[in-house]
């Protein structure tokens, strides 16, 4: 894990490659409970019967937004900040759920840190590409560039 300490070294992260994060079980029990908190009960995320006739998968697979929801878990395996007010999440740029996540598959981040900008108020905003791999798999469950912003 990469610790950074205040603003200025987080300046000084443009570029840099943070490396990949552990692997972490979506299993149907998490799945369940995303589609709970937020109402997608969709039958191709919380129906194993019907997945097993009926879908392409053979199985149940997670919500997008549940894959995409694991990445201030996993990120935080990867970077840590030290001197600074707080962070921010500022949203997403081209996210992409470029494959399934099969229910009882692990996943795992990769990310790089692409730009890191100053902002009038003293804040810094920095941008990242994640990849959101899963174990096994040709093909990520996601791509995206995540926007967060740090108060110092």
């Amino acid at each position: 894990m990469l610790v950074v300490d205040g603003i200025e070294e987080v300046r000084g992260l443009a570029g840099r490659e943070l490396g990949v994060s552990d692997w972490v079980l979506v299993d149907q029990e998490r799945i369940n409970a995303f589609a709970e908190a937020t109402g997608d009960h969709q039958w191709i995320h919380v129906d194993p019967e019907r997945c097993r006739a009926e879908s392409p998968y053979g199985t149940t697979i997670a919500h997008g937004f549940l894959t995409i929801s694991l990445l201030p878990m996993l990120a935080a395996q990867l970077l840590e900040f030290r001197n600074i007010s707080a962070r921010l999440n500022y949203g997403l740029n081209k996210l992409r759920f470029t494959g399934p996540v099969p229910a009882g598959s692990r996943v795992r981040l990769q990310q790089k840190i692409k730009d890191v900008q100053d902002r009038d108020d003293g804040s810094v905003q920095m941008t990242g590409e994640v990849i959101i791999e899963v174990e096994g798999a040709e093909k990520p469950a996601c791509v995206a560039e995540s926007v967060t912003i740090c108060l110092p």
